[in-house]
């Protein structure tokens, strides 16, 4: 007698593959990327530095060395945005009022970044004298008028050149800044994580820039992007009224400057450093509008591009492990017989 047994029917759970952690850089990095204006913005900012640093190298001319056989000359073959008054190459003088106008934004804020950071994390978690102390040099430094200082100051550092400049731009750039960070240092260091650190008896100084800062870099990043718009706009305004950068060498602000009373008349010695100032302008702040929502906690997970991407990927692995899972269901499922 032949007794036939059925195998279990239900296949066995296929191998699925080992999902990978999406981790905050890919996520921040896929917002990004999903954010038209960022992406617009971080082109146009390559493009302009690649015009700032590499257009010297485009062109015969020095931005000094004049022309005295071309004087006031509208674009050509020989002069690509025309010439001045003294016959000095106009593109040449743009791209490097470019190239000085971009490192002083950037130096301008990376150095109020770390100041404001510094100032602002160390009066929050300190509290007591210490925040006191602090809060009263941000508010008195929030009371000088700025602008009529750096008017002051600047014409007798002449002779330290643009790097001072720098520095009085940094000094009255980082205030309100410091005041943010310390407000959130002061909702940080009561979690659980910082009181954990400071009862193992780590150092204040190294729970600052372990747990707190780190904690803040988002706000001071997106406050870095903007101040890096400002510091440009600041330093042409100065460079405008003669302030700024110093001849011989030249920026956007004094290219403005030089050329504000003859933009009627020969308009390329204006609009082409105040085209380039406007791009740049326009593409920081687009970068810092994707960096906010990037970088903000509360938006949501990944953009659909991304989840679909993923989707795909998931499936291109499981599919991969299907002929396995399959055949193993179809042998058990395949009737045995068993002799008596």
């Amino acid at each position: 007698m032949t007794v036939v047994t059925a195998g279990s029917t239900t296949p066995a759970p296929a191998p699925a593959g080992r999902p990978r952690a999406t981790g905050r850089g890919r996520l921040v990095l896929a917002r990004l990327l999903a954010a038209r204006g960022a992406v617009v913005g971080a082109v146009l900012i390559l493009l302009l530095f690649a015009l700032a640093f590499g257009g010297p190298y485009l062109t015969p001319w020095d931005y000094a060395t004049p022309d005295f056989t071309a004087l006031h000359q509208p674009p050509s073959a020989a002069h690509w945005f025309g010439t001045n008054g003294v016959g000095q190459d106009v593109f040449a003088q743009t791209v490097r009022g470019l190239q000085k106008s971009l490192i002083i934004g950037l130096l301008v804020a990376l150095f109020s970044t770390v100041l404001a950071s510094l100032v602002g994390a160390c009066a929050g978690y300190f509290g007591g004298w210490a925040d006191r102390a602090l809060m009263f040099l941000v508010d008195l430094m929030l009371v000088f008028p700025s602008f009529l200082i750096i008017t002051v100051v600047s014409p007798r550092l002449r002779s330290s050149g643009w790097i001072a400049f720098v520095l009085l731009l940094a000094l009255f750039n980082w205030m309100i800044t410091a005041r943010v960070v310390r407000s959130m240092t002061i909702s940080l260091r009561e979690r659980e994580f910082v009181r954990a650190a400071r009862f193992m008896g780590v150092r204040p100084l190294r729970i600052i820039s372990r747990h707190i800062l780190p904690n803040v870099a988002s706000f001071l990043i997106v406050d870095a992007t903007i101040a890096v718009g400002g510091a440009v706009m600041s330093e042409t305004a100065l460079s405008y009224f003669g302030f700024g950068v110093r001849p011989p060498d030249v920026s956007l602000g004094t290219l403005l400057a030089a050329g504000t009373s003859e933009a009627p008349v020969f308009p390329w010695m204006f609009y082409f450093a105040a085209a380039l100032l406007v791009l740049f302008v326009l593409a920081v702040n687009l970068i810092g509008d994707g960096l906010r929502d990037a970088l903000d906690p509360t938006a949501g997970g990944a953009p659909r591009r991304f989840r679909r991407f993923r989707r795909s990927g998931s499936a291109t692995r499981s599919s991969r492990s299907t002929p396995s899972s399959s055949s193993h269901s179809s042998r058990s499922s395949r009737p045995q017989r068993r002799r008596p």
